[in-house]
Parts: structure tokens; sequence; C-alpha cells
């Protein structure tokens, strides 16, 4: 069998599988685990990700304006590559191949491959992703063991603090976004209560006055995409009044989102350890305080 991974979580999920032999190509954001960064890109964007957080959001609206794809499939190498089963995803059209555009094109192919898409907004919804992809890969009994495994280590998170902190996850800068989908059962496995999403919501556009009348008690910066140095970059250049209002009155973390809560994949479970160790004042790899360095 020959696969092709449209998005890193994908990626993370057959290698984590024991699968990596199977793949033929990944995605341009694909670089975990690190021998995968050697394989054929089978996406590109025309985003520049050195720019600034709030550029980026220009670009995308642009991007989206005049209908263009954020993120492109590079169709003359998935010909070549002649995959049996392609996996991509619906969740967001910044973050990989809308599922539609994968789906037109694997029916124009001369031997069309099976596309599977990974749906997972919640924690729950990951661990069945990582069945159906298992199921597809003929690892059914891999991925029942891994999807156990990674409940049982969220659930044994532990010892639980007898107060849960008000923690406030923030996905982007600017504009502001506030993390959904999976992170809010991530801090509630790590002891702390997501002040600013439900399980399952969409990560939600908000303003600094409105994160602030959140009454958190520490925040979590983890920036969709951006490992620390990145996010600590960013994190310097902010100017409003009111992101310094709030952040200056909390304890703030930054977290390598790109690696441990963006992706619905196995390390989001390494994120939810991070998320408790920036709630009990450890930094780990992967996880910093504001002001530390």
């Amino acid at each position: 069998m020959r696969v092709v991974t449209l998005l890193p979580g994908a990626t993370e999920i057959v290698a984590a599988l024991g699968g990596g032999a199977l793949l033929a190509g990944v995605s341009h954001e694909c670089d975990h685990p690190d021998w995968v960064r050697s394989l054929p890109k089978l996406t590109s964007t025309p985003l520049d990700p050195s720019q600034s957080s709030a550029m980026i959001d220009a670009q995308v609206r642009r991007l989206r304006e005049a209908g263009r794809s954020i993120i492109q499939v590079e169709a003359d190498a998935l010909v070549r590559l002649a995959p049996d089963l392609v996996i991509t995803q619906d969740l967001c059209e910044v973050c990989a191949v809308a599922d539609g555009v994968v789906h037109r094109l694997a029916d124009v192919m001369p031997r069309p491959p099976r596309v599977l898409s990974l749906t997972g907004r919640t924690v729950a919804g990951v661990l069945d992703d990582i069945r159906r992809v298992a199921g597809a890969l003929d690892l059914a009994a891999e991925g029942e063991a891994l999807a156990a495994r990674l409940s049982d280590d969220l659930t044994c998170l532990a010892p639980r603090p007898t107060s849960r902190p008000r923690v406030l996850c923030i996905e982007w800068l600017e504009p502001l976004y506030l993390a959904g989908h999976w992170v809010p059962e991530l801090v509630a496995a790590a002891g702390g209560t997501d002040v600013g999403a439900h399980a399952g919501a969409h990560s939600a556009r908000t303003s600094w006055s409105a994160a602030a009348a959140l009454e958190p008690e520490l925040a979590v910066v983890m920036l969709c995409g951006f490992d620390v140095p990145r996010t600590r970059r960013e994190f310097a250049q902010l100017v409003d009044s009111e992101a310094a209002d709030l952040l200056g009155s909390i304890p703030v973390w930054l977290l390598d989102g790109n690696a441990y809560t963006s992706r619905p994949g196995p390390r989001i479970v390494e994120g939810a350890e991070r998320i408790r160790a920036a709630i009990r004042g450890e930094e780990r790899p992967g996880l910093e305080r504001w002001g530390s360095r």
C-alpha cells in the first residue's frame, strides 16, 4: 500500500501506528518524526510563513477574497506517486487541503485512490480518527492500542489540584483567537478550566477586553503553526495597551503550538502534559514562561 498524507497530524498518526514505511508523500508542513522531511512534498502555499501573525491573517483574507486556495495540491506529483490512500481533513482550510479538492483530483486520476478525510474536533474525535486511519492501513489492533494508551495517559495526569485555575488559551495574536476544538479537554485533563472555549467549538476571534473579562488566572500562548522561539518573537511585538494590561497581570506561558496543540494527532497528550506543567509553574521542552529568558 502507498499512502499520501496531506496534513501533519495524519503523518504523525501513520508514523505512531508503525506505518511509516507505507508513506509515499506528505504535505510541505510535515516535520515529525524528522525522517518524514525527506519524503516527497505534495502541497504548497502562497503564504509567506516568515511574516507576522497580522500579515499572515491579511494574506489569508486576500486569498479567500480572490477565490484562491490557501493550501494547494501538487497534482502532477500526486499522479506520479499513484497512492492507494490519500489522507486529508475537513477541519481547517488554513491548516491543510480541503477534502473537496482532494476528492476532485482523485476522481480524475488513472487509478483513483481511496480518500480518507479526518474529522476529529474533540479528543474523542481525534482518537476515532486514529482508529479510522489504522483500519485503512490494516493496522486495526495497533490503532486500538494507541488510542487506548493515549486515553489512559490523559486520564492519568495526576495529582489533580483541589482548585482548577482559569486558563486562557491563545491560538493567534493578531487578530486575537482563543483555541477551541480539543484544547479545552487538554486543559481539563491538565487540571484547569478553559475560560475561552468549549470542547469541539471552533477557535473564536475575540478582543483583549473580552478576554480580560473572562478573568483568567494564567494564559498559555499556543500559536497555531509556531514553535516557542517564533511565538516569543511574535509575543514581544505586542504593543496593544489592552493586551499589556491583561498579560502583565497574570503568568503567561509560551507553548509550542505547532507540535503539541494545533495538530490533531498523538502529541496532543504531550500538549496536555505541558499545560499541566504551566499550571504547576514548571518549564518543559517546548514550554517556557514569558520573561524567564
